[in-house]
């Protein structure tokens, strides 16, 4: 798997432009994703998605450390413990996909991972 940088243009009157790039999945499906900094106060306001946490190396090349579904459900609550062990695996960046509607959609996304990182969903966090 590899990440796709995206180019974006300026923001629309005046706002700052969105850092955006894609993954692929193991089944070649392309994933849009925003790029934040892996960041505990945005756990809070993250709202239904699939969170990448990514290590950059010094050449700027991604590399996908875990990978877990957030949304409403208890089961799906983004946890202190994910961050910690993405932090302890190197990740830097939270890539945040967030046109996957259903916990059922997110589901499948984070199995089309699955073969690219440790997957988790937020029962086994």
């Amino acid at each position: 798997m590899h990440e796709e940088r995206l180019r974006t243009t300026a923001g629309l009157r005046g706002t700052p432009a969105l850092v955006l790039s894609a993954w692929r999945g193991r089944s070649g499906r392309r994933y849009i994703v925003g790029i934040h900094d892996l960041a505990e106060p945005e756990l809070d306001d993250m709202g239904d998605a699939v969170v990448l946490a990514v290590r950059r190396d010094a050449a700027g090349i991604g590399e996908i450390v875990c990978v877990a579904s957030v949304g409403e459900s208890p089961r799906e609550r983004l946890t202190r413990s994910w961050m910690a062990r993405a932090r302890y695996g190197g990740a830097n960046e939270m890539h945040v996909h967030r046109l996957a509607e259903t916990e059922a959609e997110r589901s499948a996304i984070v199995a089309d991972f699955d073969a690219v990182a440790t997957t988790d969903t937020m029962a086994d966090a």
